[in-house]
């Protein structure tokens, strides 16, 4: 971790696939000194995703480097390490960014990549979690931010945030509560990150202070 660098000097890289909204919790928590960090860059597989605009609007650096026919996963992520160590960027964080990152992605930034998934996890990894926290008729969902390593959503787990899942509720509402929670653990997770108050221990991840 950088605990000893100065803000400015404390760099973060957001990967994106569509309009980015925790990319923005994320980014408005380091505008407001809620981080003591700043949002170097947003890189995108998608050129025409709504979240590289609003990157753009606050200043940030928005990338786009789409995937290409017959390029490996390896080879696109070489080109977005290589734009995040162009920034010299200390955390990587996914925010939805549908894309599985390569072994070589992960071994250029072991410990130093944070996802957000909207599902208490190990309960209903990859894609579609509040759907299928629905059809399995579970009283609680909610969110979970973790360090990313070669599993599908398997990483160490920072923090959880529980959502009750209502008898009326649709995929879409429960989305939306779910969604809220997101952009309140994630800034704190990278918040945390940042103030040198974690450390991997096997499974677990330790928060001191």
């Amino acid at each position: 971790m950088t605990s000893g660098a100065a803000p400015a000097d404390r760099r973060i890289g957001i990967l994106i696939s569509g309009r980015g909204s925790n990319m923005l919790s994320i980014a408005r928590a380091c505008a407001e000194g809620r981080i003591p960090a700043r949002v170097a860059i947003v890189v995108s597989d998608r050129p025409g995703a709504q979240g590289l605009e609003r990157a753009a609007s606050m200043g940030i650096d928005a990338v786009a480097v789409p995937g290409e026919r017959g390029r490996t996963r390896e080879d696109h992520d070489r080109r977005i390490v290589e734009a995040l160590a162009a920034r010299r960027v200390d955390l990587v964080c996914l925010a939805g960014y549908m894309r599985l990152l390569s072994p070589f992605f992960i071994r250029e930034f072991r410990g130093r990549i944070m996802n957000v998934h909207p599902g208490l996890l190990p309960a209903f990894p990859g894609l579609n979690a509040q759907r299928q926290a629905i059809e399995y008729g579970v009283r609680h969902a909610g969110a979970t931010v973790h360090f990313v390593d070669e599993g599908l959503d398997t990483g160490p787990i920072i923090l959880q945030a529980v959502v009750p899942v209502k008898s009326d509720d649709t995929e879409e509402s429960l989305s939306a509560r779910i969604l809220a929670e997101e952009h309140r653990i994630y800034p704190e997770a990278v918040r945390m990150y940042f103030e040198g108050l974690l450390s991997i221990e096997g499974r677990r991840v330790r928060i001191t202070g």
